[in-house]
């Protein structure tokens, strides 16, 4: 789900760890939006297809799926454990409870099932359009 005229870096690495989401799905951008608006998060959320091709190269399958957390080359979380450690940076402490809760065993398993779901429809949702569309896997 690349936008070919997207031009990808090809600078350094982040020194703190990024969400990297994708950019080309409106989803994607709205949802993340909407947390930077109500949370406030402290870590930076940037579109994959604008990091360095280094840092983003080994993980496309992930990227065209889900959110990764990335620092240094490696992927810290993905998914919905990726968007909980996001929100865990907020500076208001309800968004960090939030977080907290979401990261507990039974509760972290349904945000799991939860995410999944909303990754393969995330073209039905608000927002989302036919591009959206996670492709199928090892395309």
């Amino acid at each position: 789900m690349t936008n070919p005229d997207v031009t990808r870096s090809s600078s350094t690495q982040p020194s703190s760890p990024v969400l990297a989401y994708d950019g080309d799905c409106g989803f994607c951008q709205t949802s993340i939006d909407r947390i930077r608006a109500l949370a406030a998060p402290t870590l930076e959320a940037v579109p994959w297809q604008f990091l360095p091709t280094e840092s983003t190269s080994p993980y496309l399958e992930r990227l065209d799926r889900e959110v990764l957390l990335l620092h240094g080359g490696s992927v810290l979380a993905g998914g919905a454990d990726a968007l909980a450690r996001y929100v865990s940076t907020s500076r208001s402490p309800a968004y960090r409870a939030l977080a907290a809760l979401v990261r507990l065993p039974g509760i972290r398993a349904c945000a799991r099932v939860l995410y999944r779901w909303v990754s393969r429809n995330r073209h039905r949702l608000p927002g989302g359009t036919p591009a959206c569309a996670v492709p199928p896997r090892g395309v």
